[in-house]
């Protein structure tokens, strides 16, 4: 009797359900000759036994970590990864098959599986809306994945839901959840989908109007602290309401009052502005719930083991940092880490079994007496990132950045962004003094193009900051060596892919340049930044605007409204009529509509140049 499900376990599948130490370890013994003798019974059931007396069982039936093995080894250990990797090199291979997809198990058979006590909670987040992103299985990758809120499920084995894997604890669950992702995303031929909920409206946000118009008329500098305990309690109401969107603007809008109040350099007009539009755009947008108000989800989600490949840090503050991790097709980020702490984790492969997760994909490693947490060498890992965190198409990557709704109304995920880029060879590495700013190009053509077009080319550019002011010396170091990945967060300017860079890899390793210690001073040609009258004119009536929202709509001056008069001008003479006809209208009758109204025009249109 053949099995089907062992042949179907690909070594990706493998270091999924283990480690890729292990496969790689257990098929470098298989060629070394340290090879179990295969023995398969009518039932199915396969049995090697290896030349130093090992016996291991694998029933059909039984996943890997479940069958049986005399090393005594918890979990999935080398013998039976070595046994699956003997019983495929036994067969044939076998003729294509068809491509097969979650979306066909039957509601009927979740329930034999999982159970109906199971099915009736992942209906009630079926209930409220959810949105994931799927991956379907190809010729080359029979695996299917779906990345949903607080997790990602994969199905290792076609037809098998014995080996789905996730890292949620709640395993069974996820797995509805998946399978009605498919099942909805075939229905529209796509591969992202909402699946269940229903659209949001304008009331589900009623309570925030009052508050919102109220600071907005006070600004900043003018705001009672006697509101703060409104905000406050209505934090509390919209969390336990699980919209954790909304719940985390005010989270931000509260931290940069205080900040002022306190006279903090963490204060910054233009992003309590940011805060406030993006607040008024949640509550009058309309869409789909989890995108705009968030996912139906707990503030925080144990995840039941789960495996991280680190792409960098960068520093919060003289002593804490946040750390970036690739987990399956997402990145997740561990906010405020200890110096010491993210130095070791920023160029490690983490696996916890401690660890939880929020929607907004902020991850939390954290410390107990009976889970544990490992650390190993990032080395090659970059190489086997998943697909959809790499960059090799920088041309591509741009389009899709262009079709990506406002990031006002998207789903308020941390490192949405961060990707890591391939690249082939780096030019033009320059620094602008007046602009504290390092700038470089970089080049990939995986595809045979023609270089230095928009499709091969993508441009590098790091600004100064003072708590990490090693970082640009040590990150011209690194681009000086040969660099074949970088990680950082991209955008996209005039129709070409932009990187904010967070680590470099190069042949001698991962480079974390804000992390670095006193590098060499690096001689740097001078560079200047391009003149952009459109992103001038843009960023002036930002600044203005932003201003008019400190100083509160109730405390404007003619000086003021002159001023936002000048950049509605400057607006108009670079073409963009429609955001000067918004300040415009603002100038001649400031009021919280016609301000919302201009400041989210210019914020798309700044996030669209």
């Amino acid at each position: 009797m053949t099995r089907p499900d062992l042949l179907a376990l690909t070594p990706d599948a493998l270091a999924a359900l283990a480690n890729r130490g292990l496969v790689k370890r257990a098929a470098k013994e298989l060629d070394a000759g340290a090879v179990p003798a295969l023995d398969t019974d009518p039932s199915g059931t396969v049995q090697g036994k290896f030349p130093d007396g090992t016996v291991t069982t694998l029933p059909p039936s039984t996943t890997l970590d479940a069958a049986r093995c005399s090393c005594g080894a918890t979990g999935v250990c080398r013998h039976r990864i070595a046994v699956v990797l003997a019983y495929q090199r036994t067969r044939e291979p076998s003729a294509p098959v068809e491509l097969w997809s979650p979306a066909a198990v039957t509601d009927e058979d979740l329930a034999a599986l999982l159970g109906e006590r199971t099915l009736r909670r992942a209906r009630r987040v079926l209930q409220a809306g959810y949105r994931a992103k799927l991956r379907r299985p190809t010729a080359d990758d029979r695996t299917a994945q779906a990345e949903l809120p607080t997790c990602t499920v994969t199905f290792l084995v076609p037809g098998d839901l014995a080996y789905v894997h996730t890292d949620a604890v709640n395993r069974d669950e996820a797995t509805a959840l998946a399978v009605w992702a498919f099942r909805a995303a075939d229905a529209h031929g796509t591969d992202t989908v909402d699946v269940g909920g229903s659209p949001t409206t304008a009331t589900d946000l009623t309570a925030v109007t009052d508050l919102l118009d109220q600071l907005l008329l006070d600004g900043a500098a003018n705001a009672s602290e006697v509101l703060d305990v409104a905000w406050q309690r209505l934090h509390r109401d919209l969390t336990a309401g699980r919209l954790h969107w909304p719940a985390a603007v005010i989270t931000d809008l509260l931290a940069q009052l205080t900040a002022y109040r306190r006279r903090s350099a963490d204060y910054d007009s233009t992003q309590f502005a940011a805060l406030l539009t993006e607040l008024h755009a949640r509550t009058t947008a309309t869409g789909p719930r989890a995108e705009v108000l968030g996912f139906d989800e707990p503030a925080e989600t144990p995840l039941r083991r789960v495996r991280l490949t680190a792409l960098g840090a960068r520093l919060r503050t003289a002593t804490t940092a946040d750390v970036y991790f690739a987990s399956g097709d997402v990145v997740l980020v561990q906010r405020e880490t200890a110096l010491r702490t993210a130095q070791k984790l920023a160029v490690s492969n983490v696996v916890s079994e401690s660890a939880t997760r929020n929607a907004s994909r902020s991850v939390a490693l954290k410390t107990s007496r009976v889970a544990k947490t490992s650390l190993t060498p990032v080395g090659t890992s970059w190489d086997d990132l998943p697909q959809a965190l790499v960059i090799d198409d920088y041309g591509a990557a741009a389009a899709h950045l262009a079709e990506l709704p406002p990031r006002q109304v998207r789903a308020r995920v941390e490192a949405e962004l961060v990707r890591a880029v391939r690249v082939t060879e780096v030019s033009g590495l320059a620094y602008d003094p007046a602009a504290q700013r390092l700038t470089a190009t970089l080049h990939h053509a995986p595809h045979g193009d023609q270089p230095s077009t928009p499709r091969t080319r993508c441009f590098l550019e790091a600004a100064h900051r003072a708590v990490a002011p090693h970082a640009l010396d040590a990150l011209a170091t690194a681009l000086r060596a040969n660099p074949t990945t970088i990680t950082g967060t991209v955008r996209r300017h005039r129709g070409t892919l932009v990187i904010d860079p967070i680590a470099v890899h190069t042949d001698s390793g991962v480079v974390v340049p804000d992390l670095a210690a006193d590098p060499t001073r690096q001689s740097l040609p001078p560079g200047a930044t391009p003149a952009d009258e459109l992103s001038a004119a843009v960023d002036g009536a930002l600044t203005v605007l932003a201003d008019a929202a400190h100083r509160g709509l109730d405390n404007l001056t003619d000086g003021l409204l002159a001023r936002v008069r000048e950049v509605g001008a400057h607006l108009h003479r670079t073409g963009l009529r429609t955001a000067a006809a918004g300040v415009a209208a603002f100038a001649d009758g400031p009021a919280a509509a016609t301000w919302f109204s201009a400041h989210l025009r210019l914020l798309v249109t700044a996030d669209a140049r």
